[in-house]
């Protein structure tokens, strides 16, 4: 979400002080109305990869979206490729009939992906019909790929926290969100014109503005942060079946044996700056 526009404190973006110490890619290249599939992703970092190799730069893909990253690691699922044509239908359909209507439309033919697909999640569920509709197969056929593709040599590592741990720090940063102006931020991108529809705004930290309109912040924060608490246990199911990933603490020195270990087997020599 961070590759959104104008969605800064939501998202949590580097500030302007991390960005010159340390060059960040891919960050403010969409508009929040855009659609920015893992396809899109994996194509742009590949690119941005190569970049970086060229100039003699180690890349380091950082986040926490589980889904975009296993895409870049393992390569994008063989399902066919999004049809403007199908996805303008599927989007009509959506508004006219509803979200329920679109659930039961894909667990008729394929009930395990509709049972797999959160309920809030209208990306995944929208784009399962698509491939439905241009296919004409169950969209749970096309399985993910598991192993890492070879493209690249990769070292995958996992910072881990104990649940009351990150519980506290996502309650601290949603506190520190809201602080720093979320809710403007927020009315700021409504008065731009975009609503509850656009793909930026479905994230976490601005939609609930829109299905709590009227409610007291407090509340709001509050939602915001039980979702990120419930988005974070998915994404850590997500992460560990991430091929080869490696779990450690939030220990600098053990991450720098890991890279150090990493480079001296790697064909790629990092020589940093002096």
């Amino acid at each position: 979400m961070q590759a959104y526009r104008g969605m800064d404190i939501g998202t949590a973006k580097p500030s302007a002080d991390l960005k010159e110490r340390l060059p960040h890619r891919l960050i403010d290249i969409r508009d929040p109305d855009e659609q920015y599939t893992a396809g899109d992703f994996v194509r742009l970092a590949d690119a941005e990869c190569a970049s970086l190799l060229q100039a003699g730069s180690l890349p380091l893909v950082s986040g926490g979206t589980g889904f975009y990253l296993r895409n870049f690691i393992c390569g994008p699922a063989s399902a066919p490729p999004s049809s403007p044509e199908i996805r303008a239908q599927v989007a009509l359909d959506l508004e006219r009939r509803g979200l329920e209507s679109l659930r039961a439309e894909l667990a008729a033919c394929d009930p395990a992906s509709a049972i797999r697909i959160h309920g809030n999640d209208v990306y995944r569920l929208t784009r399962a019909l698509e491939i439905l509709r241009a296919s004409g197969k169950a969209p749970s056929v096309f399985a993910p790929r598991t192993e890492a593709r070879t493209d690249w040599d990769f070292l995958v590592v996992g910072v881990e926290r104990p649940r009351e741990e990150l519980k506290a720090r996502i309650a601290s940063r949603v506190a520190a969100m809201m602080e720093a102006g979320l809710a403007e931020e927020f009315a700021e991108l409504k008065a731009a014109g975009y609503g509850p529809e656009a793909p930026g705004l479905k994230a976490i930290g601005y939609r609930e503005f829109f299905e709590m309109e009227g409610r007291p912040l407090g509340e709001i924060a509050k939602a915001i942060e039980l979702h990120t608490v419930q988005y974070a246990k998915r994404q850590m199911t997500f992460l560990r079946a991430l091929p080869g990933i490696v779990w450690i603490g939030p220990d600098a020195e053990r991450l720098g044996s890991l890279v150090e270990g990493f480079l001296s087997g790697s064909a790629f020599r990092y020589t940093p700056p002096q």
